[in-house]
């Protein structure tokens, strides 16, 4: 048995940092370490209610909305909100617009590019797929930029700036949209929806978020082999990537992008089947954290209390659970538990693991933008964006929404005027956790043991495509 630390991690936001026991050639035993703690919590104790609204999006730079989002529907219920249609669907053209631009850049930048690394060069694919994803001088990432760059344009119209936008809040969009506007965000939509299809698809949005079993999809890439989602399928077909990285098996979402309060994407749990989502089983636990002892908390009573001489800490994240499980969140988790049928069959075949997580994240990105669509057509100008709520009461108020890497949550407490009490479970914290009171892996550590380490292997490629299937955040998870 040797034991081997890989770290810290590039092309993240933020620090991580992985320990290996490997024996035969593969991982036994893995611990991920969240090496940087920020304190965010603590800094929210004291402040106005509405200071959230302002501070937690600095969280994060690539997520920063979605935490907006988030601070604004734990507020909402404290202040009586009562946002209007127009509100909603502006609301959830700046969510999708985050967290497609999110999926687009971790395929392409953050993904990718590890198919490029020195370990595959005598493979017979090698030429060409260095050439397309390499980091920054790939041709691919010369599409990519500002294609994105031009997407993100809907943010500025929307949302007055990113990162770090103001425009959502409790009563809804502060951003009202006017006809001319409607059209420019039609045209943004577009544009991207034509790079999608000419580029990562090479086939209509419509034929790919409706592609249904997979039969279907080994049809599919046949067909679209020279697309960058069927050089992916390659890939994972020569590599094995459908027998990588499978996790906890067991699945959460928020549900996402409501709509009078029904949200598109449903939420729930999956664990073999489809189950309601009960919150109030969640527990935060501290037993492997670096954070004072105490015994597992809901989220509502939680602390963030650091202490570095905890014997048995190795993180500074801590383990969320529900009913005492791990769980995995993200992109297959929401089409999964949505009942998406691609979903449905991909996990029924061979669990998560680093195919599936990929594929879905790119189905979603497909399904989103045709609703985007929808609801920019949908927008009334002269109609309100915002409604005036109270001032927050007393309280406590929780935010759930879904992140591009999966499920986020907010809770809130109010005394006097004042935040009491502030605590945050972010995606990644979910799938990044370490082991609990009982010894239970997070759903990357769990998903890590049996990955194969070739001879020799200090950054073993393996152990990074199971680490970016997930596409961590780490500056959230440990906020």
């Amino acid at each position: 048995m040797s034991r081997l630390v890989v770290g810290p991690f590039n092309r993240v936001e933020g620090d991580l940092e992985v320990k290996l026991d490997v024996s035969a050639g593969r991982v036994q035993e893995a611990w991920v370490n969240c090496t940087l703690y920020r304190g965010f919590e603590q800094i929210l104790r004291g402040k106005k209610p509405e200071d959230a609204l302002v501070l937690t999006p600095r969280i994060c730079g690539i997520c920063s909305v979605a935490q907006s989002a988030a601070a604004a529907r734990a507020l909402a219920p404290l202040q009586g909100a009562l946002v209007p249609p127009n509100g909603e669907r502006a609301a959830n053209l700046v969510q999708a617009c985050e967290n497609l631009a999110d999926h687009l850049s971790h395929f392409y930048l953050f993904f990718m590019p590890d198919f490029a690394r020195e370990q595959y060069r005598a493979e017979p694919w090698y030429d060409e797929i260095a050439a397309r994803f390499r980091a920054i001088t790939g041709t691919a990432s010369r599409e990519v930029i500002p294609a994105r760059a031009e997407f993100l344009h809907l943010m500025g119209l929307l949302a007055g700036k990113w990162p770090h936008t103001l425009a959502i809040q409790p009563g809804g969009s502060t951003r009202a949209v006017q006809g001319q506007e409607r059209l420019r965000l039609l045209a943004i939509l577009k544009g991207f929806r034509q790079f999608l299809e000419r580029v990562t698809f090479g086939d209509r949005l419509e034929a790919v978020a409706q592609l249904d079993d997979l039969g279907q999809l080994q049809r599919w890439r046949q067909a679209h082999g020279h697309s960058d989602l069927g050089r992916f399928l390659m890939l994972s077909e020569r590599l094995g990537l459908s027998t990588l990285g499978r996790g906890v098996d067991r699945f959460m979402s928020y549900g996402s992008y409501s709509e009078q309060g029904t949200p598109l994407l449903r939420p729930g749990t999956w664990a073999g089947t489809w189950r309601p989502l009960d919150i109030d089983l969640i527990r935060e636990d501290v037993s492997h954290s670096w954070m004072q002892a105490s015994a597992p908390r809901a989220p509502s009573d939680g602390e963030t209390l650091p202490d570095l001489s905890i014997s048995d800490g190795y993180s500074w994240c801590k383990a969320p659970r529900l009913d005492n499980h791990s769980l995995e969140v993200g992109a297959l988790a929401r089409q999964l538990i949505d009942g998406h049928p691609l979903a449905e069959a991909l996990v029924a075949e061979s669990g998560g693991n680093v195919r599936n997580r990929v594929v879905m994240r790119l189905v979603e990105l497909a399904r989103v933008l045709i609703e985007m669509e929808r609801w920019v057509l949908a927008l009334a100008p002269g109609e309100p964006f915002y409604r005036q709520p109270d001032a927050p009461r007393d309280g406590v108020g929780v935010g759930l929404i879904e992140a591009a890497r999966g499920s986020l949550g907010h809770w809130v407490e109010v005394r006097n005027g004042l935040i009491h009490n502030y605590q945050i479970i972010a995606p990644t914290t979910w799938n990044f956790s370490p082991r609990d009171a009982n010894g239970q892996p997070g759903a990357l550590e769990q998903a890590l043991q049996g990955t194969p380490v070739r001879e020799g292997e200090q950054d073993p490629v393996a152990v990074q495509h199971v680490v970016r299937s997930f596409d961590p955040c780490m500056v959230c998870t440990v906020h």
